[in-house]
C-alpha cells in the first residue's frame, strides 16, 4: 500500500511537520518521529524496518511509535505472513511544514500595491488575495505544499470532464483553452517524450519572491489529477521549473508514477464516463 502524503526524507533542521487526524492537526517537531513518518509516507513498514530506517534502539522506536499511534497519526496492524509482527502505516496525511529557515523576508506593501483600487476586475483582487496568503504563510516559514496538491488535485477530478478528449493532443489544448479562459496562464506543449507543459503568467507563483524551489503545489494537484484520469493510472505533474526558482515560465513534466513506459503523444486509455 501506497503512503499517504508526498514521500521524502525530512530536512535536517529545527523543521515542524503537520499532520491532519480525525481529532485535529498534530505537530511532530522531534526527528526521529519526523523520519519515521517520512518512510511510511511512501509505504508501510513493520517495525523490525523501522528500527532500520530509525537508526535507534528497539526500545527507543517503541515508545515513538506507541507515542505516534496515542496521538492518531499512525496505525497497525498484524502482519498476515506472520501474526506476531506488527505492520504500520499513516492514519493522518501530511498538511504542511513549519520551519524557522525556510521564512522570507518579502515586503507584502509590493504585493498590495500591484492592485489599482477600484479596478472592476475581480480577478486581480483574487489573485491579489491569494498571493498575499502565500506570502504570509512564506514569511512566517510555513509551507503548505501537501494541503495545496490535495486540494488541486479535488479541482482536477471535477475538471475532468469538461477538458476530456481521448487524443493527448486535444486534451493538451483542451487544458491550455481552459487555463487562457480563466486567466490561470498560458499553457504550451514543449515536448512529449516526456510530455512537457510550460505555462506563462502562472497564477499561483508568478509574483512569488525568489526562493530557488518550486511553488506550483496547486497546480501540480490539478495536473496530476487530470493525466492520471486521462491516462488510466497514477501520473505526476513534475514541476522542473518555477517563477520563485528565477524562470520566465513554470515547466511540468507528465511521468508515471509506478514506473512504467514515460507518457506522451498518445491515445487516452480507458473509458470515458
Amino acid at each position: 500500500m501506497i503512503g499517504r502524503g508526498g514521500a521524502g526524507r525530512p530536512k535536517p533542521n529545527r523543521e515542524i511537520d503537520l499532520y491532519s487526524t480525525p481529532d485535529g492537526a498534530r505537530a511532530v517537531g522531534n526527528p526521529v518521529r519526523r523520519l519515521i513518518l517520512a518512510a511510511l509516507r511512501e509505504r508501510e513498514h513493520t517495525f523490525d524496518e523501522i528500527v532500520v530506517l530509525a537508526g535507534r534502539a528497539k526500545s527507543t522506536v517503541s515508545v515513538h511509535l506507541r507515542d505516534l499511534a496515542a496521538a492518531g497519526v499512525i496505525g497497525s496492524r498484524a502482519d498476515p505472513e506472520d501474526t506476531r509482527r506488527k505492520i504500520f502505516f499513516l492514519t493522518g496525511d501530511l498538511v504542511g511544514s513549519v520551519s524557522t529557515e525556510d521564512r522570507i523576508a518579502d515586503a507584502l506593501t509590493a504585493y498590495a500595491g500591484a492592485y489599482r483600487a477600484g479596478s472592476s476586475d475581480p480577478f486581480a483582487f483574487y489573485k491579489l488575495t491569494f498571493r498575499t496568503i502565500r506570502v504570509s504563510l512564506m514569511q512566517e516559514g510555513i509551507l503548505l505544499d501537501p494541503l495545496l496538491t490535495r486540494a488541486g488535485e479535488r479541482i482536477g477530478e471535477e475538471l475532468h470532464p469538461a477538458v476530456a478528449d481521448r487524443e493527448t493532443g486535444a486534451f493538451c489544448a483542451n487544458i491550455a483553452r481552459f487555463w487562457e479562459d480563466h486567466r490561470l496562464g498560458r499553457v504550451e506543449v514543449a515536448g512529449t517524450e516526456p510530455l512537457a507543459l510550460l505555462v506563462y503568467d502562472c497564477f499561483e507563483c508568478e509574483d512569488l519572491p525568489v526562493t530557488g524551489r518550486p511553488a506550483c503545489a496547486f497546480d501540480s494537484g490539478i495536473l496530476r489529477a487530470l493525466f492520471s484520469r486521462h491516462y488510466g493510472r497514477p501520473t505526476a505533474a513534475l514541476e522542473t521549473r518555477c517563477y520563485s526558482m528565477g524562470f520566465d515560465h513554470c515547466r511540468f513534466e507528465v511521468v508515471p508514477e509506478d514506473g512504467g513506459e514515460e507518457v506522451g503523444e498518445t491515445t487516452a486509455a480507458g473509458g470515458w464516463p
